[in-house]
């Protein structure tokens, strides 16, 4: 399961949304790994997937993962914290 920050104190699990939108997206949901990073300029959620699965977390153009990304901004409003999504290998 995802690593929790002070994120969720304010009742949003900005990890375990990305979790739960990226296993709905995939053929592996196993492989799915979120991890949150505290960095300097606020939180990063690291998106983890199979690599067969990598297409359809991104998506054409990368419009999925433009629409995660946005869901997970506005959802960090109500942290009052600036968070950030990446997909990594």
């Amino acid at each position: 399961m995802a690593e929790v920050d002070g994120a969720q104190e304010q009742g949003v699990n900005l990890a375990a949304l990305v979790e739960f939108i990226a296993r709905g997206l995939v053929d592996d949901p196993a492989a799915v790994e979120v991890r949150e990073v505290e960095d300097e300029r606020g939180v990063r959620l690291e998106l983890r997937v199979a690599p067969q699965d990598m297409g359809k977390v991104i998506g054409r153009q990368g419009r999925i993962v433009r629409a995660v990304r946005a869901v997970v901004k506005a959802a960090a409003l109500r942290t009052g914290r600036r968070v950030s999504m990446e997909i990594v290998r």
